[in-house]
């Protein structure tokens, strides 16, 4: 049986990275979904970190409308949330190439 559950999560997992791939080969540039690819990350941790984005950014856009100007803490939080094989700093030039949540990556990239 677990042998079993193994294979069917490889394949949810190669499934994903297809269609990740088909993205890539129209838009080179998407160097997220890239990162995504090479270093195994699931469809369940890629949705985890939308979400962290989601609500960092909240946080980034209230922060910023009640005068803050250092966002080390936002970097913090999803440097530690990031799954391992991953590095941070990848993750921030990938996104910024690839135009995601820009507004924060810009930010975290300062404190960078």
């Amino acid at each position: 049986m677990y042998e079993q559950d193994f294979l069917l999560q490889k394949i949810h997992l190669l499934e994903f990275h297809q269609r990740l791939i088909i993205k890539l080969l129209n838009h080179p540039h998407y160097d997220f979904y890239r990162l995504i690819i090479e270093n195994g990350i699931s469809e369940q941790e890629v949705n985890d970190f939308y979400y962290l984005c989601d609500k960092l950014s909240m946080k980034l856009a209230k922060q910023k409308a009640e005068g803050f100007v250092h966002f080390h803490p936002l970097l913090n939080q999803l440097s530690t949330a990031l799954p391992a094989n991953l590095k941070i700093e990848e993750v921030v030039k990938a996104c910024l190439r690839q135009q995601l949540y820009k507004p924060l990556f810009e930010e975290i990239q300062k404190s960078l």
